[in-house]
């Protein structure tokens, strides 16, 4: 049977665990961006005077995988550990390559969280959920940083773009994940996730008195 997705209700804003949720997800997001972020600028000032050597974007996807590890294991229980993930610095790369960059990154990072996380067969897999987002997600910072930052969701680009006012193309993270994510989201629910009821059932034994 398919699964169904709804909208809340308005009261539903004030419940006390709505509002925990809310509370999870504001201090996980702390933690990922403030080590995400600060792992930049802290290359930044160690290499002030010639720049961060070609390592600190290893250092950079290191920083952000553990930090989005530890941010969704800690809010999972809680609100489902819903991360806004993503690393921003200045395109490098055109805006038609650079749109397509963020739709191939952020497929792979939901598909993967609809595979460990989402997925109703992922078993004891979702134990591992929390590493997987933050491995894929370090993974393609190492891809994608270089060329156009590897956003893969506009909440993450929008706040370093809103303190530095860097709005250049900016549409690309927005429109970007959009694709590459609903289009992840599409193939999984409709593609891997069955809808229908397996065509062989094992039925219990009839008991003496239903013969």
């Amino acid at each position: 049977m398919p699964r169904r997705y709804a909208f809340g209700r308005a009261d539903e804003a004030t419940h006390p665990d709505s509002m925990r949720a809310t509370l999870a997800e504001l201090v996980s997001t702390f933690i990922f961006v403030f080590a995400g972020e600060g792992s930049v600028l802290a290359l930044d000032k160690l290499y002030k005077e010639t720049g961060p050597p070609a390592s600190g974007l290893v250092m950079i996807a290191l920083a952000h995988a553990l930090a989005l590890f530890a941010a969704v294991a800690a809010s999972i229980n809680v609100s489902g550990g819903h991360r806004p993930v993503g690393f921003y610095v200045t395109s490098g790369v055109g805006e038609g390559n650079g749109l397509i960059l963020e739709i191939v990154l952020t497929f792979g990072l939901v598909y993967v969280v609809y595979a460990t996380a989402i997925d109703p067969k992922r078993g004891s897999l979702g134990i591992m959920a929390p590493l997987a987002i933050g491995l894929i997600v370090g993974a393609n910072i190492l891809v994608g940083g270089p060329f156009d930052g590897a956003a893969m969701n506009p909440a993450r680009a929008f706040g370093p773009s809103l303190v530095g006012w860097r709005w250049k193309n900016h549409w690309i993270y927005w429109l970007g994940p959009f694709l590459g994510g609903g289009l992840a989201a599409i193939i999984y629910e409709y593609m891997i996730i069955p809808t229908e009821p397996p065509l062989h059932t094992h039925h219990q034994p009839l008991a003496p008195e239903d013969y």
